[in-house]
């Protein structure tokens, strides 16, 4: 029996997590315009995305280039053409070529390293990528990304670095039981991109990355 969803199961899904941000935005005193759906794809066929689509979705994240670039292709086949992709995935440094292309943000710039070969790369094909910070806040040893001290030492080096236009931060918290339990994560995580503007006063960073796998099963 297949386990993937219908497109109309598809549709209703968009509608009620869309209601839940709605919601939860205006008991924040926040525009929900403001907030952005990543609808992550990975794994998904064609067929879901065509019909998250023609339900109004137009982010999508995948997590391995290879299957971002073919469904990039298949997209462009199918008419797809208002789709934004975002690069969710760790990025080997081996790899930081096949980032250059039409992708909407690049969520996972997770060391200097990775950001210095991205920015050498882009500048190379004479383009200018849209990037966050990958910060590894709850401290955990299975999560990448920097620290909050490294990416604070390395600041004045990373918003220098040519074709490179670094957006905000993001950030994984722990799979707990009790969403309460990971407030204190992303609260840390906006705070820290608050420290970094008032460092980088020209740095304009208006995205927190945050969601989780489980927000919305």
């Amino acid at each position: 029996m297949s386990t993937e969803l219908s497109a109309q199961a598809i549709v209703d899904n968009l509608a009620a997590v869309h209601q839940q941000i709605e919601q939860s935005a205006k008991r924040a005193g926040r525009d929900p315009a403001e907030i952005t759906l990543v609808a992550v794809s990975k794994t998904k066929p064609m067929a879901a995305i065509e019909a998250a689509y023609a339900a109004g979705q137009r982010d999508f994240g995948e997590n391995r280039l290879e299957e971002l670039w073919e469904k990039v292709e298949a997209a462009q086949r199918l008419g797809l053409k208002e789709i934004r992709w975002h690069m969710i995935g760790t990025i080997q440094s081996r790899k930081t070529n096949l980032v250059m292309g039409p992708f909407a943000l690049i969520h996972s710039v997770d060391r200097l390293k990775i950001a210095q070969r991205l920015s050498r790369d882009a500048t190379a094909a004479e383009c200018v990528l849209s990037v966050l910070l990958e910060v590894n806040v709850s401290g955990e040893e299975s999560k990448h990304g920097f620290t909050a001290e490294s990416v604070r030492a390395c600041a004045a080096e990373l918003f220098a670095l040519p074709a490179l236009q670094i957006k905000g931060l993001m950030t994984m918290a722990p799979f707990v039981a009790e969403a309460e339990e990971t407030r204190p994560v992303f609260r840390a995580l906006r705070q820290l991109r608050d420290e970094l503007h008032e460092q980088q006063p020209s740095a304009r960073l208006p995205h927190l990355s945050m969601g989780m796998t489980n927000d919305f099963p």
